[in-house]
């Protein structure tokens, strides 16, 4: 299967479009997810500090075979790290769990506004980066809100924003602040969760029987030519590949539109102000 095309990061790393989610897999789940998926032809896997299976998945990428340069890997510390000197201490645990020697997207998982230091966060993030010891800049949950007060107060904008975003939660007010601040914008539970509420929609399953292929690939599809970068999750050999097999077909502007008459706005979104690790 041939690799999936990249997106370019406001630092130069070339992000591809779709990769692998790991939440909730763990240990030898994990391992065996990454290991599979790399093989199949990922090169971008997403964890976390919260996952607790950065241990898996850095085995994973030493299990596939595939040369570490070539993968991008997303990790996300937790709330009691924020801070300058809190995030290398973060940096060099996610790094030391990974069995890796620098991380290609480091995230703030929450801004958890609360304790009010995601702006520090940030800082400790881009000295990083300056470093080498990351190779762009990554927040997530972060809404226009949190990114404004980033910019103003530290003059800083992030390479990637990773929100929740399917189409019932397509998110129009965060994708259009990063499209004209230059954020990429990354989703997670792209296909609406664990439930089959989104793949089983009428109008996805209309859609996925015109161009003859399956639900979760339609909507994944929408994710690629919406401009995202998508990360679905599975454990499962045949999804894992299903989920990659998304680039030798296109939707139309009316299919597009379609599936884009689907969101329910916000109402299923966890809030960033009140919710957070």
């Amino acid at each position: 299967m041939p690799l999936a095309p990249t997106l370019t990061l406001r630092n130069g790393l070339a992000m591809p479009v779709v990769g692998l989610g790991t939440w909730p897999l763990r240990g030898a789940d994990a391992a065996a997810a990454v290991r599979t998926a790399l093989q199949a032809g990922y090169r971008l896997v997403d964890t976390a500090e919260n996952y607790r299976n950065e241990d898996g998945v850095g085995q994973g990428l030493r299990d596939s075979g595939v040369p570490r340069e070539d993968v991008v890997i997303t990790t996300k510390l937790n709330k009691e790290w924020h801070g300058v000197d809190g995030v290398r201490q973060a940096w060099r645990a996610s790094t030391e769990r990974l069995g890796v020697d620098y991380l290609d997207v480091f995230m703030i998982h929450w801004p958890n506004p609360g304790q009010d230091r995601y702006v520090d966060a940030v800082r400790g993030l881009t000295a990083l980066l300056e470093d080498g010891s990351i190779r762009a800049v990554g927040v997530s949950n972060f809404t226009p809100a949190h990114l404004r007060r980033v910019e103003e107060e530290a003059g800083l904008v992030p390479d990637v924003n990773q929100i929740q975003l399917s189409p019932y939660a397509a998110r129009r007010a965060a994708q259009e602040y990063h499209r004209a601040h230059g954020i990429a914008t990354e989703s997670w539970s792209p296909i609406g969760g664990s439930g089959d509420g989104l793949r089983s929609d009428p109008v996805v399953a209309a859609v996925a029987e015109e161009v003859g292929r399956t639900p979760t690939q339609v909507v994944l599809r929408w994710h690629v030519q919406s401009g995202l970068v998508a990360v679905p999750k599975s454990g499962d050999p045949g999804r894992i590949a299903e989920n990659l097999d998304v680039f030798g077909f296109e939707l139309t502007d009316e299919q597009m539109a379609r599936v884009d008459g689907l969101d329910r706005g916000e109402v299923d979104v966890a809030d960033p102000d009140t919710f957070g690790h």
